[in-house]
């Protein structure tokens, strides 16, 4: 039962950009500029070993229905906290549903917060276990989100059971900047995963398989025009779910047509995330998408240009 070595501290997660195109449940990254952010307190007013939401907009203040609350509560278990009570005050800078791991965010930040509150004695590989445990409430369990909301950059979830992940770098003299753009409409993790076949022809696993691992040795080479190639190639998971998204099809071609090395879905969407080398041609490329999305799906939609986060969920 350790003593907490602060009253209140505050913390961030990035959004996050899960799938990659073909890394279904086992690739993401953790993108800048957007996210959550956390205040933890020891709050006398909380029974001891307990979590309790003080502040939240547009969501359950049950911690037990929270993923911050789910996340901290894990985190507090872990960490067999009985003399204090904690409270959170949660600050969305995501939108519900947007396909760029606000759950995870929010999970993440509220974590990396608890933990720091005692001296941070939890590991990231143990973060993220708690994490899982709000993400498997919300959305199944899978780590492509908390894994780089943690540990930021890319990630590479090489086993769930027991959980193993992998950090690749990319390349730091190497410039990449990710084209965001988020149409007004809700996707559900749940319903867009459902939309999904549980069979998958040989010939598409094999396809896959092999974009999977070319995605991966491009990041590590820092070669964005071949991780653009291998993000746009997913054939089992984007076609069923592209069609469910008004004009997503469009959005694709536009940003292709603009210049992007890639684009796909980023999670379960409607965020379309294309990949470029420069701010410049990203920002015109997001203009190109905002377009195909307005024109052929009838819907508004905001574009960001970030690069990637390299550091994931921190005390700020």
């Amino acid at each position: 039962d350790p003593s907490p070595v602060v009253k209140s501290i505050r913390s961030f997660a990035p959004a996050t950009v899960a799938n990659l195109g073909p890394g279904f449940d086992f690739l993401g990254c953790a993108v800048d500029g957007l996210g959550d952010h956390v205040t933890a307190s020891v709050d006398p007013l909380v029974d001891p070993g307990r979590v309790s939401i003080s502040s939240v907009s547009k969501l359950s203040r049950n911690p037990l229905w929270n993923c911050a609350g789910i996340a901290a509560i894990e985190v507090m278990r872990m960490l067999t906290i009985r003399s204090v009570g904690v409270s959170l005050q949660l600050h969305k800078g995501l939108p519900l549903g947007s396909g760029l791991g606000s759950s995870a965010a929010s999970a993440a930040a509220a974590a990396v917060a608890v933990n720091a509150l005692f001296g941070s004695p939890l590991s990231q590989e143990e973060l993220v276990l708690a994490c899982l445990e709000s993400e498997a409430k919300v959305s199944g369990y899978h780590a492509d989100n908390v894994g780089p909301a943690i540990m930021g950059g890319f990630v590479l979830i090489r086993s769930y059971d027991p959980l193993e992940i992998i950090k690749l770098e990319f390349p730091a003299n190497k410039d990449l900047f990710f084209v965001l753009v988020s149409p007004d409409f809700e996707a559900p993790t749940k319903k867009m995963r459902a939309a999904l076949s549980p069979d998958v022809p040989m010939k598409h696993h094999i396809h896959n398989a092999c974009q999977g691992a070319a995605l991966v040795a491009a990041v590590l080479q820092g070669n964005v025009t071949a991780l653009g190639l291998a993000l746009s190639s997913d054939v089992i998971v984007e076609p069923k779910r592209a069609p469910l998204i008004p004009g997503m099809l469009a959005v694709k071609a536009a940003a292709l047509e603009a210049g992007a090395y890639g684009c796909t879905i980023s999670g379960a969407g409607p965020t379309a995330v294309a990949v470029i080398d420069c701010e410049e041609k990203g920002k015109e490329i997001g203009r190109r998408m905002i377009e195909a999305f307005q024109t052929e799906g009838n819907l508004k939609s905001s574009a960001t240009v970030s690069r990637l986060d390299r550091v994931g969920a921190r005390v700020v």
